[in-house]
């Protein structure tokens, strides 16, 4: 487990900015204590520097997992969220979207968000910024982001796209060995 080179940290903080804005400051310097990104086997991980700290007794080849995934760094150098980052966007999002019950499995297969099934969207979205996924009942389901901007929404047809979807609570069951 290592820290983030200077151009890692840039990569993962522009992907986190689209979606959490300039609350990036506060997800890192928490009340309950400071939180760092680490990485570990190409792995970007949500840590307490507390928790950190006690790692170190562990060798590296023998760690497994520490705190929250949030990402992964793929191949091609490009940083990708994964469904473990949800819960800390659901956290800190700026712009939100609410799912009509009929369109939440669809969601969660894999599918993107259309306009007949948008119950709800944040005011002033606007088209391609990150967007949690909320069921009515204020669950998060997964995030993505958003095709049109919340005044696009109101005059396009039913079946138009609304959020491109990135991930999602499925992906544990899809994908379950990648994780």
């Amino acid at each position: 487990m290592r820290p983030l080179t200077e151009e890692e940290t840039k990569m993962v903080f522009e992907k986190l900015y689209k979606f959490i804005g300039k609350d990036i400051k506060s997800m890192i310097e928490r009340p309950d204590g400071r939180y760092c990104l680490r990485l570990h086997k190409n792995r970007v991980y949500y840590v307490s520097e507390a928790l950190m700290k006690k790692a170190t007794n562990i060798a590296r080849d023998k760690l497994v997992s520490l705190g929250t995934p949030v990402g992964k760094l793929t191949h091609s150098g490009k940083f990708r969220l994964t469904v473990g980052a949800l819960d800390l966007l659901s956290r800190y999002a700026k712009h939100k979207v609410w799912l009509k019950p009929s369109a939440e499995m669809q969601y969660l297969y894999g599918n993107h968000v259309v306009k007949s099934g948008l119950g709800r969207i944040t005011e002033n979205t606007p088209a391609y910024t990150g967007v949690v996924v909320y069921s009515m009942s204020d669950i998060p389901l997964g995030f993505g982001l958003s095709a049109k901007s919340t005044n696009e929404c109101r005059s396009m047809e039913p079946n138009g796209i609304v959020v491109l979807h990135q991930a999602d609570v499925g992906e544990y069951l899809r994908a379950e060995d990648e994780l």
